[in-house]
């Protein structure tokens, strides 16, 4: 096995401290019950304890340690190349609405930052969509084309501070960045107090609504008036969001560069091998995120080959020759460009979700945050129609069949993995399996001490066959992107479930 460089670890979770809140109390009653403790469900929270209301926000580990605490942490409306694709789709109008209202989400992170004086890193920045290739440069030109069209602050580049040439980019100006996770802390701590709470290290199994809603915990339930669930994917199955949106994972190293090298800005490339730059202040000096090498989740088991991809990218254009930091993130990937914002169904008047951000969580979490805040306090919101949660989606469309396809595939075909491999012996050590023993499926995997780690290899959520991930050491669900630690330990949802122990 190829050893790949940099502490297996997020940079943003390990240079903030781990959050402690109180515990858990049994039948609270608040006005709002958050499940998540991301930016949708933090942004959402201080608005509504703003407004008035009484929150209880309840995270299943700990505070922005999730998909928030994974990510490149960019706060731009600038989302690769979306505004033509959108034009053609939705229309001038819609289009509009799409680039107006992520425009407005990093304007409310700026005036969060400000008013609560959040030491965050936070600094505005452009942000580039960039071609390599004359090949790649008409899909830049319509993108720059379509984006001045809508009034978004774009215009069109050739030269940037990156260390290479570039055959053309789409600039847009006052875009933002900041430290994730120390914005997020600081929300966190806001939220207690009044009548309001933020508990971690709960899990949320279910929710009724009811008169009031019941949230039902690992640890008790809590009850309000209306619930907001922002956990990437809602852990509850109604509304049919697995079937309107895939898992995609994606895979970050980060690296000391000298601040004279450093590019100025925020970077992504375009085509299937795209990479993603931007820095943050590290150690007195500059860390270089490099992100990209998506795949589907649980669509690939040897995972290393994608950091070492991004590695040789950091040796290549950058000149660098080791790594911090290497970690990988995930998010949902809805059909038709728009994320899910609003109402659980039709028939759920008290049961909120957002999802579906595909991988420009930043502004569109935050997007969620005000959305929601407005939709419970009985607020116009201007963008809350595009976003509809139960709007019409396009389950017939090239992506939705394919991926729905896929979905059945793996359910299906997956059940026949491991039909030859019947013995823990055959499993090596650092080496995880899928093994038929006694007629069942078991994911298997020996550490490096020589012992076995073995369970189920059913996914409890909704019973696909999980593979495994080499890199991260945990076996991944290709259907809907749960994921689990080698014992089984729930790692992310949607499952709320632990896979079961094989003995």
């Amino acid at each position: 096995m190829t050893l790949i460089a940099g502490k297996p670890a997020s940079f943003w979770i390990d240079s903030t401290p781990t959050s402690t809140f109180s515990p858990f109390i049994n039948n609270l009653v608040v006005d709002v019950a958050i499940v998540g403790a991301g930016i949708a469900g933090l942004t959402a929270a201080t608005l509504l304890k703003r407004a008035g209301k009484t929150v209880a926000v309840i995270e299943s580990k700990r505070v922005a340690m999730g998909v928030s605490g994974h990510t490149t942490a960019k706060v731009t409306s600038l989302h690769k190349l979306i505004y033509a694709d959108l034009i053609q789709q939705l229309g001038e109008d819609k289009a509009r609405l799409y680039g107006e209202s992520n425009q407005a989400a990093i304007e409310q992170v700026a005036q969060l930052v400000k008013e609560e004086q959040i030491d965050c890193d936070f600094s505005r920045q452009s942000a580039y969509t960039f071609a390599d290739s004359p090949e790649q440069l008409s899909q830049i030109e319509a993108e720059v084309e379509a984006a001045i069209k809508l009034g978004l602050p774009a215009s069109f580049v050739k030269e940037t501070s990156l260390p290479f040439p570039i055959a053309g980019a789409v600039k847009f100006e006052n875009q933002a960045q900041f430290h994730v996770r120390k914005y997020l802390l600081h929300l966190a701590k806001t939220i207690p107090g009044n009548g309001s709470y933020l508990f971690d290290d709960t899990r949320v199994e279910t929710v009724d609504e009811d008169s009031p809603c019941q949230v039902q915990t690992t640890r008790g339930v809590l009850k309000a008036k209306d619930v907001i669930v922002t956990t990437n994917l809602p852990i509850l199955d109604q509304g049919l969001f697995f079937a309107k949106a895939y898992p995609k994972r994606s895979y970050i190293v980060a690296a000391s560069i000298d601040p004279a090298k450093a590019p100025d800005g925020m970077f992504i490339g375009i085509g299937e091998h795209y990479r993603s730059l931007r820095t943050t202040p590290y150690n007195d000096g500059v860390l270089l995120l490099i992100g990209g090498e998506s795949h589907k989740t649980g669509t690939v088991t040897q995972t290393e080959e994608r950091y070492l991809r991004l590695e040789d990218y950091g040796r290549t254009q950058f000149g660098i020759d080791s790594f911090e930091y290497r970690w990988s993130s995930q998010d949902m990937v809805s059909f038709d460009k728009l994320p899910y914002i609003g109402k659980l169904t039709p028939v759920n008047n008290h049961i909120y979700v957002a999802t579906g951000f595909s991988l420009w969580g930043m502004t569109k979490s935050t997007l969620s945050g005000m959305i929601l805040s407005d939709l419970i306090l009985g607020r116009s919101n201007p963008w809350a129609d595009l976003y509809d949660a139960t709007r019409a989606t396009p389950f017939i469309s090239e992506t939705s069949i394919k991926e729905n396809l896929d979905v059945g595939k793996h359910w299906i075909g997956d059940r026949l993995k491991g039909l030859d491999k019947s013995s823990f012996a055959d499993v090596s050590k650092g080496e995880g399996k899928l093994l038929t023993i006694d007629g069942n499926k078991v994911a298997a995997y020996r550490d490096e001490k020589g012992s076995i780690h073995a369970v189920s290899a059913v996914c409890p959520h909704l019973g696909c066959i999980v593979d495994w991930n080499s890199a991260e050491k945990s076996w991944d669900c290709p259907c809907h992107g749960s994921r689990f630690s080698c014992d089984g330990q729930i790692l992310h949802g949607p499952a709320v479930k632990e896979m079961e122990r094989v003995k």
